[in-house]
């Protein structure tokens, strides 16, 4: 099990989640998983919002190709928790937080998502390398 801590300063206080995972193999059965790519998948933790294991799963899934490659019997990342205080969390920032531990965890680089301040304001604009905005149906507005 390891923990990544995403911090993001700003003259607003800021942006802040941890994530707690773990990886193996996926052998089938068992925990309730959400498949993000063709064998790579993911356990949230329990007692979480939709929007956050949302958010999460697509943190996972801008990888899964890369992982898929890597681990072509499947694999399975199990987030044992998604931590965060409220005045400093959108559900996007679990996205990032999702990002950085796949990213430390297998060594695979930055493929450009983060969050930019606005100066001025308490607002944020995410940005999601070459992804498209994720759920663009305004279900998350």
């Amino acid at each position: 099990m390891s923990t990544f801590k995403y911090r993001l300063a700003s003259p607003s206080g800021g942006l802040a989640a941890e994530v707690a995972a773990e990886y193996g193999p996926h052998i089938g059965e068992g925990d309730f998983c959400l498949q993000v790519n063709r064998n790579v998948w993911m356990v949230p933790p329990s007692r979480i919002n939709w929007r956050d294991s949302a958010w999460l799963s697509f943190g996972l899934a801008v990888h899964s190709y890369e992982l898929a490659a890597r681990y072509p019997d499947g694999l399975i990342v199990r987030v044992s928790s998604l931590t965060f205080p409220l005045a400093h969390f959108r559900s996007e920032v679990a996205a990032l937080a999702m990002d950085g531990w796949v990213r430390s965890e297998f060594n695979l680089p930055d493929l450009g998502l983060r969050a930019v301040p606005h100066a001025g304001s308490d607002s944020y604009s995410f940005e999601w390398g070459t992804h498209a905005q994720p759920f663009g149906d305004d279900v998350f507005h």
